[in-house]
């Protein structure tokens, strides 16, 4: 009797050690974008290393006026309806003007910027992409043929598709 009682104790533990590690594992296989759930070597790591569920890091977008600028920081604040972003520029930071290439002496208040931004573990945005005053012609081209691309997907029509229709011979 005491055999038996030891065995069913024995295979109740066996079952338990092996059965524990299943639901840690599916958990730590659905990683979070959360800044929690980063560990400290992301924090290190550039954006496009950081690991996310798709294995790929997307900048968001901005848009807006310049509101402030910090030389010695290296950051733009961009005013927003509700709320204001401040962007932080780094060495891997790209800058244009009018399509040229531009500094941090050329990021100046009251001026429109659009670009894209990381989110970083710690909350703050880092700066992919800033492009500095209006659109350029090629960019507005580039999003006119965006636009048409989009409409086109929307009625249903292919762009390889021809105007007319093709016959096919009947034998």
């Amino acid at each position: 009797m005491k055999h038996n009682n030891f065995v069913i104790t024995a295979a109740f533990f066996a079952t338990v050690v092996i059965c524990a590690p299943f639901p840690t594992q599916a958990a730590g296989k659905k990683t979070s974008p959360s800044p929690a759930a980063s560990s400290s070597a992301d924090a290190d790591t550039s954006p496009a290393a950081a690991a996310t569920p798709g294995g790929k890091v997307r900048a968001t977008p901005f848009k807006g006026i310049i509101a402030a600028v910090d030389d010695k920081a290296k950051t733009f604040t961009i005013a927003g309806k509700e709320t204001s972003h401040s962007l932080k520029i780094t060495d891997k930071t790209i800058i244009t003007r009018g399509g040229q290439p531009a500094t941090m002496k050329d990021v100046v208040s009251n001026e429109e910027v659009r670009g894209s931004y990381y989110k970083m573990p710690d909350g703050s945005m880092e700066a992919k992409i800033v492009k500095l005053g209006p659109l350029t012609e090629a960019e507005k081209a580039e999003k006119e043929a965006r636009r048409v691309k989009r409409e086109e997907k929307k009625a249903g029509v292919s762009p390889t598709a021809s105007a007319t229709p093709s016959v096919s011979p009947s034998a």
